[in-house]
């Protein structure tokens, strides 16, 4: 059977489904409110994720998402914040904001609050939050009302950008809406304010009519930027997007551009943890047993310490050694 993103939180799709009827899908672009689907817990999970918004206004050429997702649709900030509570009564040291575009946030509610000030709302409202994460944010969407937040902090010091692409040209055939030296200056600005921040960034390899040149112009961008956590996507059209329908690359090129773009996050993450040993810093338990507690810095690195503590607690920590690429320390 194939259910609608909207249809699957009805109870009665699930009472009429039929081989005769197996396909239960209306117009998403027809649905103007959000789903209010919380979920109270996280089995398995030491950090919560709370969803505050749905769908996305753009069309990035490559992207199919908004024909499953619908246009952007935000969830009201007294609605968060009782999540939130919810949640943090529930024993969750960390959220994780989440959506489609979550730098899209709140464009079309009352007011038109945005994620900015969504997040300040959060940090003084719920003052027994220790510690709040963003899943991916656009820099294209970033305003004043974001750089006092970098003194924050309960707000994590990681953040992932939507980047796709360095070179100016491949990034308008991509229908983005932020620049190369827009990239370039919003990291060096949040350095300057914040300086222990780490990057992470989604990128698209081998994106159609990329050239060599073009190609090199994003590595390049990767080092000047230091971005340390690379999630890399080989170029796959998508049926009926735009992209799908200019000259595709071979896919061997492809192939290698995201091996080489890995390979430069490997070394970048390396030489990340490398620098970090001798710090002090906190992590978020995420597993542990008799001998070993892991889970992640608030930096978003992988983290171990060689004893039993409580999953979910935050611990102060310093950093003493690196072991395949996992942060190795002790209790300060």
């Amino acid at each position: 059977f194939v259910i609608g993103n909207s249809e699957k939180l009805q109870k009665n799709t699930w009472f009429s489904l039929s081989d005769s009827n197996p396909v239960q899908v209306k117009n998403i672009f027809s649905i103007n409110s959000y789903h209010d689907n919380l979920v109270e817990k996280f089995d398995g999970k030491s950090r919560a994720f709370i969803e505050v918004q749905q769908g996305c206004d753009h069309r990035c050429t490559f992207c199919i998402i908004p024909y499953g997702r619908g246009n952007n649709r935000s969830i009201p900030v007294g609605k968060i914040i009782e999540r939130i509570k919810l949640i943090v009564n529930r024993g969750y040291s960390e959220v994780v904001l989440t959506g489609v575009d979550i730098t899209d946030y709140g464009k079309d509610l009352p007011g038109s609050p945005n994620l900015f000030q969504l997040i300040k709302r959060i940090l003084n409202l719920v003052p027994e939050l220790k510690q709040l994460r963003l899943s991916s944010i656009d820099c294209a969407e970033i305003n004043d009302d974001f750089w006092p937040l970098l003194k924050e902090p309960r707000l994590m010091s990681h953040f992932h950008l939507s980047l796709q692409s360095g070179n100016d040209l491949i990034l308008k055939r991509m229908k983005r809406r932020h620049s190369r030296k827009q990239v370039i200056n919003f990291c060096k600005e949040v350095k300057k304010r914040r300086n222990d921040v780490v990057f992470g960034a989604d990128i698209i390899a081998g994106f159609p009519t990329e050239t060599e040149e073009m190609f090199i112009d994003t590595i390049d961008l990767i080092n000047e930027c230091n971005i340390t956590h690379l999630h890399i996507f080989p170029y796959s059209p998508r049926k009926s997007t735009a992209a799908a329908r200019m000259p595709q690359l071979p896919k061997d090129v492809i192939k290698n551009r995201a091996k080489k773009l890995r390979d430069i996050g490997k070394q970048n993450l390396s030489l990340y943890l490398e620098q970090q040993i001798g710090n002090n810093t906190t992590m978020l338990v995420e597993q542990s047993n008799l001998t070993m507690s892991i889970g992640k810095s608030q930096h978003f690195t992988k983290m171990q310490i060689k004893q039993k503590l409580p999953v979910g607690s935050i611990v102060n920590c310093k950093i003493q050694s690196v072991y395949e690429n996992i942060l190795q320390a002790v209790l300060v």
